[in-house]
């Protein structure tokens, strides 16, 4: 179950929303116009007894034809300040209280006139067309407000999200506006084999091993799940992807401390938006570290390149020298022979090891690397599928090279943690399932069962030999 907040933590989280929960939360002035309140009918009859009041004042003086006018307004005003029924209401009083106090015989609902029917019956017919366009007027504008708090509030997000810098902020972001708008708990959670919590609000938050099964659930299907939804409804948490248009990248936890359910289903379409705002934030965040690591490469390659370009041109030289010079005493005779042997022996060896490193080089690795219709070029860092080119993310492609240099055999997973993440990440294996899957995806004929990039149970990966 999440932790309480405290008064303090709620001050603070109401506060940093500001006119954003304002604009989110719907006022509640009126009831819904299917079931209006007591006051709303008692309105509308106060509104027809005024007009009564007002056609009993004139009458005598101009007769009941203008009173006829007076009730008009009045179901009007009903309609657009109580709602449909009432203003229904009102048009049929007004129809009853003018056929009472207006038509002969007075003080009775009973009609001789057959001209004082039409009369009635025209006002009521004029007062109910009214009043259903007062109240139609009435509802889309109730719904336009609603359309622009919905909106607000998804600009407001979007807003703060660009002042992001980095995905952890996002996410840090993203569960304190979830946890201020919806009035509850809020977690974050990545990692599809093994949910783990990235941000929480409150934090520390406490999940229960059903809300684990249940955020499982949404980031391996992208669909809702746990308390108030169909899937897993026995789980205290209710979960939603933050989904891109290629796969699922978090998944969003709402609980309340009563046990309700956090987001009702009218509130899921609102909860939906924000969380598309946040896929794009942290796709964005995503695309930005990859072009920063790309470029990081980049130069570090550029940097290689140019010392094992010196080593060829300073050291080559030299041991070239050094071996003539050897040569040169095995002619003469002078020399002792074993120290000449060795000195040559150990000069071929030095330069065999030049040339090893001046092949890793600019000139090195010119020729892609086929194992069946995969072709990967190391020297150019593209890889193509059956003639077409496949984009991989900077991650990708050093796993990809890293096994394609030595395809055919396996590589231990923390070898491969090592040469693209570094020592610091060699334990995170996550990591390098998650490169390993997108691999997969984009290159094997049948992800589910891949023929290029083999698994070694408990071990690592290997690339199918060329």
């Amino acid at each position: 179950m999440a932790r309480t907040r405290s008064p303090l933590d709620a001050c603070r989280a109401r506060a940093q929303m500001g006119g954003m929960i304002a604009s989110a939360t719907p006022p509640r002035q009126a009831p819904p116009d299917g079931a209006p309140g007591a006051l709303a009918y008692a309105a509308a009859a106060l509104l027809i007894a005024l007009s009564t009041g007002a056609g009993l004042a004139i009458a005598p003086r101009w007769g009941p034809a203008p009173v006829v006018l007076l009730y008009l307004p009045a179901v009007l005003a009903a309609a657009i300040y109580c709602g449909l029924w009432p203003s229904l209401a009102a048009a049929v009083g007004a129809a009853l209280a003018y056929n009472y106090f207006f038509t002969a015989p007075y003080r009775t609902f009973i009609i001789h006139s057959p001209a004082d029917i039409v009369t009635v019956a025209m006002l009521f017919l004029v007062a109910l067309v009214t009043s259903r366009l007062a109240g139609s007027l009435r509802e889309q504008a109730r719904l336009a407000a609603a359309h622009a708090a919905r909106n607000a509030t998804i600009a407001g997000l979007a807003r703060r999200l660009l002042s992001c810098t980095g995905e952890q902020d996002i996410v840090r972001l993203t569960v304190t506006e979830l946890a201020g708008l919806f009035g509850c708990n809020a977690v974050l959670l990545t990692g599809r084999d093994d949910p783990r919590i990235v941000a929480a609000a409150p934090a520390p938050a406490d999940l229960a091993p059903s809300d684990f099964a249940a955020a499982a659930l949404t980031l391996n299907t992208g669909e809702p799940a746990g308390r108030g939804v169909r899937r897993l409804p026995l789980a205290e948490w209710q979960f939603h992807a933050v989904a891109s248009d290629q796969t699922v990248m978090a998944a969003v936890g709402l609980a309340r401390i009563d046990g309700t359910t956090p987001v009702e289903r009218e509130q899921r379409p609102l909860l939906g938006n924000l969380l598309d705002q946040v896929a794009l934030a942290l796709e964005r965040a995503r695309l930005e570290r990859d072009a920063r690591e790309f470029a990081a490469v980049r130069e570090r390659d550029k940097l290689r390149s140019a010392l094992l370009s010196s080593i060829g041109d300073d050291i080559k030289p030299r041991l070239a020298a050094v071996a003539a010079a050897a040569r040169a005493l095995r002619r003469t005779g002078t020399a002792d022979k074993d120290q000449v042997s060795t000195i040559s022996a150990e000069t071929a060896k030095l330069d065999r090891y030049v040339d090893n490193l001046v092949d890793l080089g600019p000139g090195a690795e010119q020729e892609p690397i086929v194992v069946g219709a995969l072709a990967i070029d190391l020297h150019r860092r593209t890889v193509t599928r059956e003639g077409e080119e496949v984009h991989l993310t900077p991650k990708e492609f050093a796993v990809l090279a890293e096994l394609a240099r030595q395809a055919g055999r396996v590589l231990t997973h923390a070898q491969l943690l090592r040469a693209v993440w570094g020592p610091a990440q060699q334990d995170q294996i996550d990591y390098l399932r998650v490169a390993i899957r997108a691999l997969r995806q984009k290159l094997e004929p049948d992800p589910a069962a891949p023929t290029l990039i083999l698994n070694e149970p408990a071990v690592g990966y290997r690339l199918s030999a060329p």
